[in-house]
This record gives C-alpha cells, structure tokens and sequence, in this order.
C-alpha cells in the first residue's frame, strides 16, 4: 500500500487518453443482475473535468425501481444462487482474477479518474489503481481464514460461534478516491461470501463503471453478485432506507454519516460502517528528528491528492522555538508548487474535484483571513495560463492560527495547512483533542518516552509518530468520535461483513 509522499512521475500513453474519450461517448447505464439497464429515471448527470471546466461524458441516474431491482438480484444471488455456496478456494480465486484484471487495465481506470476527479495521473496509477488491485489479492487471502470459535461452556454441551456473510451490502463511496474506496468496500464483502449494491459519488462515477465492465466482461462473477446503482443523494438514500439491505457501508461526511444512521433506524435497523470526516492533529515537537524532513512530510500528507483527503493532517502544532523556521519552510514549498493538467508528469498538483468544492474551499480561506490567521502562501485560486477554467486553488498556508478560528475546527477537505504554534506539552495535547473529530494524529520527538505518553493521549483511531500517513492492509483504518464506526481493513473490515451464531449441543 503507498505512503503519502511516495512519488513516481510517469506520464500517460495517447492511446488511453484518446481510448478515454471515445469511452465517454455514449451515455453509461447502471448494472445489475449481470446486465447494463435503461432506467425509469429521466435524470442524466454530467461529469465535468475538473482541469478545464468541460464536460467529458454523462450518466442515466437510477430511480427507486432500480434500487429495487439490484436488491432483488443481490438477494437471489446470495439467497439461491451460486456464490453463497461455492467453495473458498474458488472465492479467492476470483477475487485474485479481479485483482489481476483491474492491474492490466490499470492505464485506462487510472486515466478515467483522473479525467473525472481532476487528481494527478501519477496519483491515480500508482495509489489508487494499484491500490485497488492489491486489496483484491489481499482479501482473496482472507476467504479461508476467518472463522468461527469453540466456546467454552459449563455443563455438558458443545458450544460453538460460527461467523456467517451478512448478506446483501449496500456500499456508497465518495468522490475523492473512487476506484480505491470501491475496491475497499468491495473485496472484504465479496470474501465473506456477500453480495453487493455499489453506488459511486455522482461526481466521480467513471472509474467504477469501467471496473464492472471489466468484471463483466471476463464472465467470472455470477449475476447480482455485485450491482452497481448511479445517481446522487437520493439514490444513496433508497439504499440506506431500504428494508431488504442488510447492511449500508458508507465513506463521505460527517454530516451524511449522520443521515445514514437516522435512515437505518426508520428502516430495519440495518448495521451501519462510518468512515467520516476528519481535522487530524499532527505535533512537530522541538526536539523532533530531522526537522526538515519531518516539515516535508507534514506539508505532502497533505497537499498530495490536492488535500481531498479525510486523514490529512491539516492541523500542525508547531512548538514556538522553531515556528518560524517551519512556517518559512512550507512557504517555500508550497509556492514552489505547480499547478495545472494532471497528465502532466511536471505538475504538483491537479483541480479541486468541481467547482462548487472549490467554491466552499475558497469561503473557508476568506474566513480565515477574516478571523486573523496570516496567509503565508497561497489563499487564492489559481486561475494563470491554462487554468482559468480550472478549478485550482493554490496550496495555502495560514500562520498565527488559533485552535478556535473556524478553519482550525472545521474540515475543509482541500489544500490548507492551518499552523499553530504552543509551548507545553499539555497545552498542545488540549489543543489536539479539542475537535469533533478523531480520524487520524502525528508527532514527531526523538524522546521515546514522550511519544509513548503523548500517542496515548490522543483522542485518534490512529496515530503516527515520526512519519506521518502509514497505512497498511493489516492495520486498521478508522477514527474515534465523529469521524465514524468501525474499522477498514484487515481482520477488522471482515467483522463487520459477518454476523455471528451461537449454536450448542447437548450430549
């Protein structure tokens, strides 16, 4: 799985651009039960590429009726059908078949991300369709290995757990890593023997059509296995409403999660997996290892994927001894930063995903130059030579930050780095923790003593010392407080894809 920062520039072969656009010609369609269908929806949505502000293809929506449909063929095909009977070793091998389709089509997916997100194509190709191909061959190797326990009652009795798939999955995935988050959700339910109703942001929807293409295209899935719905807000809502779903996964606001979990109770109470927002604490002490490496780390974890990302660390507590040479230095960097089209091996940093994001992106800016923060670089868009009908913001650096400022609190989900200065390590543990949030933290100290203090008292589901931003298939993924439920991940993500059984014998 790729570090943040870790970057390796390739550029992008003709072919798969010009492939691109004659794929975007016609209008796609949803999937389910192993075919692509016409809706009852006369909705058409269009996807603008971030990078130049044109349309690059559309989308028939799906209504209520088709919903309804993927549910039914998703119920079949777990209920009747094949896949909840066949054998793990052939569950895994299909999954291993996925992995390797999705790794030789990687050029082509990697280009439809970035068409329709606006990230850079070395982003797209080396994290997030590599990605997707490897937690495919990760969780194939989970298929046999997860099972159920022998408990240990009293009395003459033979107790024992089983772990069973949870039956049909809703899954409904965000827009700032969207063949990624897909395959995240899709693999440890498929290797639990699931069956699934995927639905895209409507923003970013290209990526995940071209992988059930694939899928169906090899023939390796039975139908209604997994069913693909796409629309906006009101399709994810049929979803999470519905009573014959048994689950609803979803990765996107704090403020939708919320929603989630109100529709579930006025439904059938379906378990609900968060993965939320995020105003993640990293803490450069002033005896940390390697200053200027720590000051680099801290700025890429954020600023790559043009700061589209829940774990970022855009809060970085800065001890006042050396604030001054930390500020100056990610001034520096982030004004060496070039922005512009995203096939281009020499650019740093691609287009907000729209140009309403950019929009609120930029409203947070303004607040915080009306609150008194001091913009050290950045702050505006960035409109010069082929960007002007981008949607480019400049990475923003705020100094003199307070904790209370609207833009040190809230998640501002794009390229802004909110300084903030302390003296004691109690004040700057307060200051961390005093956030609705809990996704992910950071320190860096060469005191192994205070790293083990201050990493436990950090209100995060994780926390990275001396490296910002390692992850792991085998760790879990996930925060505490309002950044969501449960676990991404390793062992973790196939608990919440089973429900467990306990069945006793008496001899």
């Amino acid at each position: 799985m790729k570090q943040v920062s870790e970057r390796k520039f390739i550029g992008i072969d003709q072919p798969e651009l010009e492939w691109a656009k004659e794929w975007l010609k016609s209008t796609k369609k949803s999937y389910v039960n192993g075919k692509w269908i016409e809706t009852s929806s006369s909705s058409i949505f269009e996807s603008i590429n971030p990078a130049n502000g044109e349309k690059i293809g559309d989308f028939y929506g799906a209504g209520k009726e088709e919903v309804d449909k993927a549910v039914e063929a998703a119920r079949f095909a777990f209920n009747q059908g094949p896949w909840s009977n066949m054998t793990r070793k052939n569950r895994a091998k299909i999954m291993h078949e996925i992995s390797s389709l999705i790794s030789k089509h990687q050029a082509e997916l990697a280009t439809l991300e970035t068409l329709d997100n606006g990230k850079l194509y070395t982003e797209s190709y080396n994290d997030d369709v590599q990605e997707a191909s490897d937690i495919f061959s990760y969780y194939a190797g989970w298929t046999d290995k997860y099972y159920g326990e022998n408990n240990p009652v009293e009395g003459d009795f033979l107790s024992i757990t089983t772990r069973d798939p949870i039956g049909v999955c809703g899954q409904i995935v965000p827009f700032n890593y969207p063949i990624d988050m897909a395959a995240w959700k899709l693999a440890p339910a498929l290797a639990m023997g699931n069956t699934v109703i995927l639905k895209p942001a409507d923003k970013t929807s290209f990526s995940a059509i071209r992988l059930f293409e694939i899928i169906d295209e090899a023939k390796i899935l039975p139908p209604g296995v997994i069913n693909l719905v796409l629309g906006d807000g009101k399709t994810g809502s049929y979803i999470s409403r519905h009573m014959e779903i048994d689950k609803v996964t979803f990765t996107g606001s704090t403020q939708i999660g919320r929603q989630l979990v109100h529709d579930s109770a006025d439904s059938n109470l379906k378990p609900v997996s968060l993965e939320l927002g995020g105003k993640s604490a990293n803490i450069l002490f002033d005896d940390a290892p390697n200053l200027e490496e720590a000051i680099d780390r801290s700025f890429y974890g954020l600023f790559t994927h043009k700061g589209e990302k829940c774990s970022a660390p855009t809060r970085l507590f800065v001890h006042h001894s050396i604030y001054d040479k930390t500020v100056n230095r990610l001034g520096e960097l982030a004004d060496s930063y070039k922005l512009g089209d995203p096939f281009n091996p020499e650019t740093d940093q691609g287009a907000q995903v729209s140009k309403e994001h950019m929009e609120r992106i930029l409203n947070y800016i303004e607040s915080g130059k009306q609150q008194g923060a001091r913009v050290v670089a950045g702050g505006k868009r960035d409109t010069d030579g082929d960007n002007i009908n981008g949607y480019f913001v400049r990475p923003t650096i705020f100094a003199e930050v307070t904790n209370s400022m609207k833009i040190a609190q809230e998640e501002i989900f794009g390229p802004v780095l909110c300084v903030i200065p302390f003296d004691t390590e109690e004040e700057v543990i307060k200051m961390a923790n005093e956030s609705i949030y809990g996704l992910g933290a950071g320190l860096w100290t060469k005191d192994v003593s205070r790293a083990n203090r201050v990493a436990k008292k950090l209100e995060a589901g994780m926390v990275f010392v001396n490296k910002y931003g390692c992850y792991d298939f085998a760790s879990p993924f996930g925060g505490w407080k309002q950044s969501g439920w449960g676990k991404e991940f390793a062992v973790h993500s196939l608990q919440s894809y089973t429900k467990q059984k306990a069945i006793w014998f008496a001899y």
